[in-house]
């Protein structure tokens, strides 16, 4: 037979549609009729019937011979028995010339059409099945069928007990059935011949058929057909000769050990039973057809001449038919048939009739009468009236309930997938019972002696694969597809279907999606439709033996125990709707909702292992252990700690790795235990291999996200050791396998970095590393049968080294960086290439922190007038190192703020080195020495850097300002040493105050005082610390400097000028009291100062009164300072002469004593001068009022003072209260005017 398909329909001839005539077209082409199909109204009740022919491979219709009256058939024809297209199938076997007919006819369509299997067909069966079970109520003959559950449709074959006994009989293999039939059915079974009348009508049949074809051209044309009832169904008690049945499908152990036993067709079943290699489910197309040519031999064959989807009323059924059709001059399609003029036609044979025609979709039949062989006449009969024929008058509705009953019954009984029923009516008994032939089977010792269990599960796979390969199938019907497989497995015997049963747990694994949580649906819908896949595995017809059939009749107990269902009269069929179907189609077809990642993956793993068993099992081996590879070491455990102090070790091991992928290009091939490149076992392994290192990666990566870094990095581990053995089975490695090993070793370079930055909870990962399932090790096991597993070892190993564990994670992200450039891969998946780029930046930025940070602790353990030693100086190197990589990762990927932080990192550890050279030398001789200013110009120059790899503050306004920061701090730290400790030796001092100045202001560029933020108050004491510097710097040059009047006015002036801005700040502050009350005193020194070079009184009186309202204005300190030292003493008791440490953090109570007795004895000194000048001013002048009150105040408060100083108990909290209640009368008489000129 050609590929069955279906086609466009081709129309009938004229006057052909409107009885639902057919066209048949030529050999191997499909024929369907118009879309119409037909409605045939018989006996005035309308049945609807309409037939589309799916698949014909008879040749086109041609004219039958009309014979001549008195023509002898007795006589044999010229051409009797030779083969005829013409005939097909239909004139050899009537006499059971041919081959005989396979109990398996139902299995040969459902693989020729495995769309319509379970989803929009009732039932598939021959034509023969189908007459025999409508005319159930009105024949005695015995019905035996096998009854097979796909979905929502039943498979109906004949079985063919005789047969079965015979075979018995002769091998012993169905005693089981045998002894069963024999103690519930037919105590005496014996097998009867048929008689000499019996083979002398079916010669007589195939002589008519032989002359209808054979006759003169110029004879009428009529349409012919065979008595296929009658012929097929006497064929059932065939001769001994050639069995129809197959051996019970036991394979040989062979046939599941050895890949080439493919080629042994003497085997009762072949491998190719097996399926094929299946692939990836998301790419359908690789999913493979499960038989090759050549399989026949079997009896999967579909030998039907046509393939008929014939829908009758609400029933559709697949139907194979073997009748001729004829037509030619005024008759589009007929059916020719020969009868006895002496014999009636009784109401079986007008059954027979009008059901092979409107199966067929013929619309007249053609009868030749005979009387002892000899031609009398022939008779034309439209298909409507075959039911009202005188003697074989039927009701059409009548059997339309009988079809619909018995599908009922059949639906509601058979209800388990992968299971054989049989269905049994004794000849002459009225009782019809339904047995579960699989139940009794497993009851036995074998429970594969059941001949139905390997199509039935080939079928459940086949229809399996055939869903799994639909390129837009719903989601909702994988329910469907795992309920087909799991029924699948539960038939096949592990040691003998190896092969069928990996690809099973293949598929299975592939249903479910790991990389995306999935959304489960209940899938009770039915299968799904419309595939391109054909089969072309055949089978025979079955024939009838409705007349001549053997069984003996017996006693029908009703209350048969072993029956599932029974009808207890075959009369209950004849009434409307007695059975109806209330079975739900394949309840627990809902796919499994998996709740979390963990429990999918599991699933999917314990698939996996399945498969790979089955696929080891297969493999012929020496030993269960591989043999020891001599070119690779094996690991101890006891290497492991020295390994990983090795820094060498990870980076010889990748480069190790990096030639081995680089070979895997050419196609290098290393399996240790033997599989052969192309088998099976290899294709599947690969497979299975490459889903279970994809489950352990999502895994992985799920265990990442709970923060379990231990268990992370076991299930990488084992997704990386499963990638290795694929690369040790792999000939040709596909891009797509090497972008999942880039996105492994990312992944654990993630796990690497990720444990080596929560080292606190070590043992915890540690434990969870080490731990293991039983199905993780059978997996490994599995892969250590192909490989040592170690290709990725050096990624995997959990250090307890920081150092360590952060170049592992360094290399993983190198490795999977080098990864995308062997084939493209970088421009194929430039998503994953920048993740790729961002993780090496980020982890090289790690090493250099950890570097750096290793540098600044030797820096702290250092002796102060050490010089730098060569362990700093390597760190160093190291840190930068990491940074310009890191930097150069950012900038190739324009990722403009990461490089922007790196380059401000770099610019700290110029920072580190500068300090790392201001501790050489004496600390009372120290300089600022031509190193520090070298690094900290240099990390300038990176943070400007930054500055500019940002752009503007819009970019990234965090790291913005983070680097502006960063920057201000380094230049207020040079000025700071270059004003501390200045180089007096080397340059001159107007050139370092100079310096200090253009740095100082620098710093105050990049301090943004202004904006509202976390930063402000930082930025604000900053802003005030180098304003009050550089007014000390001046002060200090003011005093100093001799000579240059217009220099010193400037001095003046800068450092009137920067005191006053510092003031301004720092009482913006509210935490620091005392910077405010330095500079405020020093104010007063610089006035104290000033008053020294003044001569007049005037002068002096007015520069006083200025110094004395810059001490009541530092009555804003003191109250802070009062304000902390109350809520010191409010807390819990701590005495007085607490420690200083005791105090406020943010207190420092030695300094503010310290600052506090500097500032009464100021005071003090300038209420003291002031009451001189107004004392010496009013002997010299007239009596001023406001002057006298002036002095009177300054007087009494002067006084106040010093009985306040001379109180040496007082607490530092009672001097304070003193001080500002003094400053309030200061400031008091000072808005009077009375401190006045």
């Amino acid at each position: 037979m050609g590929d069955p398909k279906e086609a466009g329909a081709e129309g009938p001839p004229a006057g052909a549609a409107a009885r639902g005539g057919l066209s048949l077209l030529s050999q191997g082409e499909p024929e369907e009729p118009s879309a119409q199909g037909s409605a045939l109204f018989l006996g005035g009740n309308e049945v609807k019937s309409r037939a589309v022919v799916k698949y014909s491979s008879a040749p086109p219709r041609t004219a039958f011979a009309r014979l001549e009256e008195k023509t002898d058939l007795k006589l044999p024809p010229a051409n009797w028995l030779r083969e005829s297209a013409k005939l097909g199938p239909a004139g050899t076997t009537i006499l059971g010339n041919s081959k005989k007919s396979k109990p398996f006819s139902s299995f040969g369509m459902a693989y020729d059409f495995i769309d319509s299997v379970g989803n929009d067909v009732d039932v598939v069966s021959d034509s023969e099945n189908i007459k025999k079970l409508l005319k159930i109520p009105y024949s005695k003959s015995h019905v035996s069928m096998a009854v097979h559950r796909i979905g929502r449709t039943l498979l109906l074959d004949e079985l063919d007990i005789q047969e079965l006994f015979m075979r018995s009989s002769q091998t012993g293999d169905w005693t089981w059935l045998k002894e069963f039939y024999q103690r519930l059915i037919d105590q005496k079974w014996q097998r009867k011949k048929k008689s000499k009348e019996h083979w002398y009508q079916k010669a007589i049949l195939s002589k008519f058929l032989y002359y209808s074809i054979n006759g003169d051209g110029a004879a009428q044309p009529v349409p012919s057909t065979a008595e296929q009832q009658e012929s097929s169904s006497s064929d059932q008690t065939n001769d001994s000769q050639g069995a129809s049945w197959p051996a019970p499908f036991e394979m040989p152990s062979s046939v599941s050990e050895d890949p080439s036993a493919s080629s042994q067709g003497s085997e009762p079943l072949e491998p190719s039973y097996i399926v094929g290699h299946v692939a990836s489910a998301p790419k359908e197309q690789n999913l493979t057809t499960l038989f090759n040519d050549g399989e026949h031999s079997q009896g999967l064959k579909n030998d039907f001449v046509r393939n008929i989807l014939w829908t009758f009323e609400d029933i559709h059924m697949l139907v194979g038919s073997n009748m001729p059709i004829f037509g030619g001059g005024r008759y589009p399609a007929v059916s020719l048939r020969l009868r006895d003029n002496n014999k009636p036609i009784n109401v079986l044979t007008g059954i027979d009739y009008w059901l092979d025609n409107l199966i067929c979709n013929v619309p007249e039949l053609v009868m030749c009468f005979h009387v002892n062989g000899i031609v009398q006449k022939y008779e034309m009969i439209k298909t409507e009236e075959i039911p009202n024929l005188e003697n074989s008058n039927f009701s059409t509705k009548v059997i339309k309930d009988i079809a619909q009953n018995i599908l009922s019954f059949l639906k509601s009984n058979c209800t388990k997938e992968g299971h054989t029923y049989w269905l049994f009516k004794a000849s002459g008994s009225d009782i019809v019972k339904l047995y579960d032939l699989t139940t009794l089977c497993e009851e036995t010792e074998d429970k594969y002696q059941n001949p139905f269990t390997m199509p039935v599960a080939i079928l459940l796979y086949k229809v399996a694969c055939n869903m799994m390969m639909k390129k837009n199938q719903n989601k909702k019907h994988y329910g469907t597809i795992r309920t087909l497989l799991l029924n699948c497995l539960k038939l096949l015997d592990k040691s003998r279907h190896p092969q069928i049963i990996a690809s099973a747990n293949y598929m299975l694994s592939e249903l479910f999606q790991l990389d995306e949580p999935k959304k489960e649906e209940n899938s009770e819908s039915p299968l799904n439709e419309n595939s391109d896949e054909s089969y072309s595995e055949e089978e025979e017809e079955m024939p009838d033996s409705d007349e001549n059939g053997s069984y003996s009749t017996s006693s029908d107990p009703s209350d048969d125990s072993k029956a599932v269902a029974i009808i207890k009269s075959v009369g209950e069929l004849s009434v409307p709707e007695k059975y109806k179907s209330i079975h739900q189609i394949r309840p627990s077809c809902a796919f499994p909702v998996c709740h979390d990642t963990e429990e999918r993956c599991r699933l999917v793993l314990s698939y996996v292992l399945e498969g790979l068993k089955s696929v080891d099992s297969s493999i012929k081996k020496e030993s269960d252990l591989p043999a020891a590879d001599p070119s690779t070491p094996i690991p101890l455990k006891y290497e492991d700690e020295s390994t990983r102090g090795d820094p060498e070790g990870p980076e010889k091991q990748m480069a190790l790795f990096l030639d081995k992928m680089g070979s895997l290009q050419k196609g290098n091939y290393s399996s240790q235990s033997g599989m052969i490149p192309g088998s099976w076992q290899h294709k599947m392994k690969l497979q299975l291999i490459l889903k279970s290192s994809k489950a352990y990666y999502v895994l992985s990566d799920a265990a990442m996200s709970l923060q379990k870094y231990g268990r992370a990095l076991r299930y990488i581990k084992l997704a990386l050791q499963s990638h290795d053995t694929y690369c040790c089975l792999c000939t040709n490695m596909l891009s797509e396998v090497l972008l999942f090993l880039s996105q492994y070793l990312t992944l654990c370079g993630d796990i690497q970095l990720m444990l080596a930055q929560n080292a606190n909870n070590r043992a915890a990962h540690l434990e969870e590393f080490h731990y293991q399932t039983k199905e993780d090790q059978e997996i490994l096991h599995s892969l250590h049968r192909e490989s040592s597993c170690q290709g990725f070892a050096w990624a995997t190993d959990l250090s307890t080294d920081l150092e360590s564990q952060l170049s592992v994670s360094c290399k993983c992200y190198e490795a999977a960086n080098e990864i995308l450039q062997f084939s493209d891969l970088k421009s194929q998946n430039p998503e994953h290439y920048v993740q790729v780029l961002k993780r090496m930046g980020n982890i090289r930025n790690e090493i250099g922190v950890f570097y750096m940070n290793q540098a600044a602790a030797l820096q702290s353990e250092r002796v102060v007038s050490k010089s730098v030693s060569a362990a700093e100086q390597q760190l160093w190197k190291k840190s930068f190192s990491c940074f310009e990589k890191g930097i150069h990762n950012f900038e190739s990927i324009e990722d403009a703020t990461n490089a922007a932080l790196l380059l401000c990192n770099t610019g700290r550890l110029m920072r580190i080195c500068a300090q790392a050279h201001c501790g050489a030398g004496d600390e009372f001789k120290r300089e600022f020495s031509p190193e520090e200013g070298l690094y900290y110009n240099k990390a300038i120059d990176y943070y400007l850097k930054a500055l500019r790899s940002l752009g503007t503050r819009d970019i990234h306004p965090a790291v913005w300002d983070s680097v502006n920061w960063e920057l201000s701090t380094t230049y207020f730290t040079m000025a700071t040493l270059q004003q501390d400790y200045a180089p007096l030796s080397r340059k001159a001092q107007e050139q370092i105050e100079k310096e200090v100045s253009e740095a100082m202001m620098k710093s105050l560029k990049y301090c943004d005082v202004d904006s509202v933020s976390a930063r402000q108050p930082l930025c604000q004491y900053r802003a005030a610390t180098i304003h009050h510097r550089l007014a000390s710097m001046y002060h200090s040059c003011l005093r100093n400097q001799v000579g240059d009047e217009h220099l010193r006015k400037q001095h003046r002036v800068l450092a009137d000028l920067h005191y006053t801005k510092a003031t301004k700040l720092f009482q913006l502050l509210k935490d620091a009291p005392c910077e405010l009350l330095r500079v405020q005193l020093e104010r007063v020194a610089f006035a104290e100062f000033q008053m020294t070079s003044q001569n007049s009184n005037v002068g002096k009186l007015k520069t006083l009164s200025g110094a004395l309202d810059i001490m009541v204005r530092t009555e804003h300190a003191f109250q802070l300072i009062q304000k902390e030292l109350v809520e010191e003493f409010g807390q819990p008791k701590s005495g007085d002469a607490a420690p200083a440490a005791d105090a406020s953090p943010s207190l420092n109570r030695e300094e503010v004593m310290k600052l506090l007795s500097i500032f009464e004895s100021r005071l003090s000194f300038l209420l003291l001068q002031s009451i001189k000048l107004l004392s010496s001013t009013k002997k010299k002048t007239s009596n001023n009022i406001e002057e006298d009150a002036v002095l009177k105040t300054n007087k009494h408060i002067y006084s106040q003072l010093l009985r306040a100083t001379a109180n040496k108990t007082a607490t530092l909290l009672e001097r304070i209260n003193v001080i500002v209640h003094l400053l309030g009368q200061l400031a008091t008489a000072g808005g009077n005017g009375a401190l006045g000129i």
